[in-house]
């Protein structure tokens, strides 16, 4: 590793003693990690299990919690961490590559297993975890999650990208491509819909596969155009922008955060915006706010929020000044893991406080902060408005609004002052990681203990980027520089469509419709619902406002397909917010 630049953390030490903790750490935890992390690769990874080639487990844990399966959205998190680390010079090129050629043959494998989401042509793509020989998990499960195609697309981009650096088109348009273009598809299709998210507990709209969808299209038509896709790459990048306009939905500016899962009822304060922060980072893009930069008002405004909502949540929080870093979880509401303890927050009266901290929330923070110092320090000034003051003023009250630059006291102030922040973040993981720098999925917040699944790939993976983005190393470029919102946006309502319909083992219900949303009549495309509250069956759709739309369900099976009867169903969406329709098959 290069030498670290390393701050004061916290008044618990002098800075001087903090910085030898975090340093210490560091050049501890990174081999560590990275073994953690390739020991969870198949085939020959110490505890993968006998995953085939390229699969990667989430964790060799196989009870309380199960987590002997491969996630999309987990393995492409890891796989983009190694293909960053491959980019940046950092370790092996020829392992590391061999590794992701092999990852590569097998998403490709995966693409077309046949599971309960669908197949590779309808739905498929949005399976969440296949079993570890590439089979289709088919038990109950929160699915579709809409993220994974996406995350899966933007890592092979990146490698894709690489690869043509290195004169190796015929690969990238012989094996990349066909997978990238299946996964940007899907996105394209269906980044509308309603998704579980990425704690695959809500069934709805989520900030962080939106974002992820956001990238992975923009890259994608960049990619496209390079290899000779114009028509993909036009409808990709069309796509894109309707996203884009999506995303600003997802802000709320009072009380000043991104609401994680528009229309669930709790805060929507939530990890999930911090790490759709990180990893849509983008540091051409600047402090950019409308894809919510790490730097950007907007993401250190959500972060402050998000941070705070944890300081009386934890036992082993108690006691730590405002300013200073704490452990984090998921979402302070949460109900996973652990003892119940009640806690009244942001109006919602007693919430039963269950889950632990998370290694990977908590490094996370550390992350978004040093890719901010990292722009900071690359552009030369750092911004104040009304939507970050709150942010900036717990380093200084007396900083007001405007621009300081690398001349000022101010900015010497804060970027001193903010990197000791996140350095405290590091050091808050590094008192809670064991003697043997075993990183499970969560630690107790009584006493900091390690709980539930053992050896997380994607805590591994977490610590990998947190310690790259604390070198100042920056992640290659996307395509988010200077991109402005059209001034005509699609304007989405949320729409939840129920319907009551009895089924036999093997069929499914589909909702379809008179707009592209709805898959314009055709039944191959048709939205899945969700049996979750069976026998009613459900999906929420954004649909353009103030507009009138007519749909129908269908009953499909592996062979037939059967419509509800005429006339088509009718109805306006609202002009704002959200709508709820309850029908009966006929």
């Amino acid at each position: 590793m290069r030498p670290l630049s390393l701050s004061a953390l916290s008044s618990c030490a002098s800075t001087s003693q903090r910085s030898v903790i975090v340093n210490a750490y560091v050049t501890k935890e990174l081999p560590i990690a990275q073994a953690g992390l390739l020991a969870n690769i198949g085939p020959n990874g110490a505890k993968s299990s006998g995953a085939y080639p390229g699969i990667v487990i989430a964790s060799p844990s196989m009870s309380n919690p199960d987590y002997l399966y491969t996630w999309t959205r987990d393995s492409s998190l890891v796989f983009k961490a190694l293909v960053d680390r491959l980019i940046a010079g950092d370790g092996s090129a020829v392992s590391i590559s061999s590794l992701t050629d092999m990852f590569v043959t097998a998403e490709t494998n995966i693409q077309q297993v046949t599971n309960p989401s669908g197949n590779v042509t309808m739905g498929g793509l949005g399976e969440p975890k296949f079993i570890i020989n590439e089979t289709a998990f088919t038990g109950a499960w929160g699915r579709p999650q809409r993220d994974g195609p996406a995350l899966r697309a933007t890592t092979l981009i990146t490698y894709a990208n690489w690869l043509l650096q290195q004169d190796n088109a015929s690969y990238v348009t012989s094996a990349l491509w066909p997978v990238i273009q299946l996964d940007l598809d899907y996105v394209g299709s269906s980044w509308n819909l309603s998704t579980y998210d990425l704690w695959e507990e809500v069934y709805a709209l989520s900030f962080f596969t939106s974002a992820v969808q956001h990238r992975a299209l923009r890259e994608g038509s960049a990619l496209a155009t390079t290899l000779g896709h114009s028509d993909l790459a036009g409808n990709y990048a069309f796509q894109a922008d309707h996203l884009l306009c999506f995303l600003q939905s997802f802000w709320n500016s009072t009380p000043g955060y991104v609401v994680a899962n528009p229309g669930v009822h709790r805060s929507g304060i939530d990890a999930n915006t911090v790490l759709a922060s990180i990893h849509t980072f983008d540091v051409d893009a600047g402090c950019d706010a409308t894809t919510y930069q790490p730097c950007s008002d907007k993401a250190l405004a959500n972060l402050k929020v998000y941070v705070d909502s944890f300081r009386r949540v934890y036992t082993i929080n108690s006691g730590i000044p405002e300013n200073e870093a704490i452990a984090t979880g998921r979402y302070f509401e949460d109900g996973y893991q652990g003892g119940n303890v009640c806690r009244s927050a942001y109006g919602l009266g007693c919430v039963l406080i269950t889950e632990q901290p998370w290694y990977l929330t908590t490094f996370a923070v550390a992350e978004q902060l040093y890719d901010a110092l990292i722009v900071w320090a690359k552009q030369g000034c750092m911004n104040v408005t009304d939507v970050s003051l709150d942010f900036f003023r717990m380093f200084d009250v007396s900083v007001s609004t405007g621009t300081y630059a690398t001349s000022s006291s101010t900015y010497g102030t804060l970027m001193r002052a903010i990197q000791a922040f996140a350095d405290g973040f590091i050091a808050i993981n590094a008192n809670y990681t064991p003697s043997d720098g075993s990183l499970a999925e969560q630690y107790s917040r009584t006493n900091g203990t390690p709980v539930s699944a053992v050896d997380l790939t994607w805590s591994y993976a977490s610590a990998l980027t947190a310690f790259a983005a604390l070198e100042g190393q920056a992640p290659v470029t996307w395509g988010a520089q200077a991109l402005s919102v059209p001034s005509t946006c699609y304007s989405p309502v949320s729409v939840t469509f129920n319907v009551n319909a009895t089924t036999v083992f093997g069929e499914n219900i589909y909702l379809t419709g008179s707009i592209p949303a709805l898959s314009s009549w055709d039944a191959s495309t048709a939205v899945l619902m969700s049996s979750a509250n069976y026998p009613i069956w459900s999906t929420t759709v954004s649909l353009p406002a103030d507009t009138p739309i007519q749909y129908k369900y269908i009953r499909k099976d592996a062979s037939s397909v059967i419509w509800e009867s005429d006339p088509n169903n009718a109805f306006t969406t609202v002009a704002s917010d959200s709508q709820t329709l309850e029908d009966l098959w006929r």
